[in-house]
């Protein structure tokens, strides 16, 4: 059902329409051997050049690589490479995808800032030795997609998500949808602290989602609430500074989330969830979180 929405009155189908997906069992995240800030790509990088602590920050990493193992998921660490600070955020170079049939595929990113496009090639490679089919976009039309920092799948339903506004073009998700033969719902983002869909939207399962409303336009929010039967709503400090709504919840019942976000986690406890804290502090500063660090695999 290959189809980009873009408005309410487009929507024609319920969740029970779609075909079921299954749930990633596999996490690649990227050591951050050379993660730093030498350059300025996003708000939240204004002042920060120079100040990562790079022990403080492989600690992070560290720990949140051991919450995924003893989830049980398997995790594949992959090695950073040397003049690319911001490829531990993993989750932009890529969007996998599998079939009901169990064939995978990738549509490999167009990274937005010139720092950041050598990344893909190398990502390309984990999944070359994962027997994916590599899709690639034609960078003559399409100069901009950032993966899944902008496109993001519903729970256990071939169903994207796909934000647009700043580091993905919109056009890009026509070729997306009729890649994937799957439905796309596009939501535009207008606030430049939430560059990526990732910053201001967390699907927590079937059902629920996390968001930052400020963040999308009035029939962004519609469509979210259309299809999400509990739509949990972050605070504007916690969306903004501790990056709530970059959270992840790996089987739709524990959620890995920033360290600090008191209203959020009490939202997140209280609908049912079990919230485990990590600190990102030192990847904070680069615009990053928890969700940017990892990419789920099949």
């Amino acid at each position: 059902m290959a189809k980009v929405i873009t408005s309410l009155k487009e929507l024609d189908f319920s969740l029970t329409d779609l075909d079921p997906m299954p749930v990633p069992q596999k996490v690649m995240v990227v050591k951050p051997t050379f993660f730093s800030i030498d350059y300025v790509i996003n708000p939240h990088m204004e002042g920060h050049v120079g100040d990562v602590d790079k022990i403080a920050a492989q600690n992070e990493w560290s720990h949140l690589k051991g919450a995924y193992e003893e989830l049980g998921l398997y995790v594949e660490a992959v090695g950073g490479l040397r003049g690319y600070p911001d490829m531990v955020f993993c989750a932009n170079q890529s969007l996998p995808y599998i079939d009901k049939e169990g064939n995978k595929k990738v549509i490999m990113s167009v990274m937005h800032a010139e720092q950041r496009k050598g990344e893909v090639a190398h990502i390309q490679k984990v999944y070359e030795q994962s027997s994916y089919e590599i899709v690639h976009l034609d960078e003559s039309k399409f100069t901009d997609f950032e993966g899944m920092g902008d496109a993001i799948w519903h729970f256990k339903k071939a169903l994207l998500w796909g934000g647009y506004g700043f580091r993905t073009s919109k056009e890009v998700y026509e070729v997306i949808s009729d890649t994937f033969e799957v439905p796309v719902i596009i939501l535009e983002l207008i606030d430049d602290k939430f560059y990526h869909l990732d910053t201001c939207f967390c699907v927590l399962n079937e059902t629920t989602v996390m968001i930052y409303p400020p963040a999308f336009t009035e029939e962004g929010l519609a469509l979210i609430n259309a299809l999400f039967p509990n739509v949990i709503e972050a605070m504007k400090y916690e969306a903004e500074q501790l990056f709530a709504c970059n959270a992840t919840c790996p089987d739709g019942k524990n959620v890995f989330i920033q360290q600090g976000c008191t209203d959020m986690n009490q939202k997140l406890r209280g609908a049912g969830f079990k919230v485990h804290e990590f600190s990102t502090n030192e990847y904070l500063k680069s615009g990053g979180s928890v969700f940017c660090m990892k990419m789920m695999l099949w």
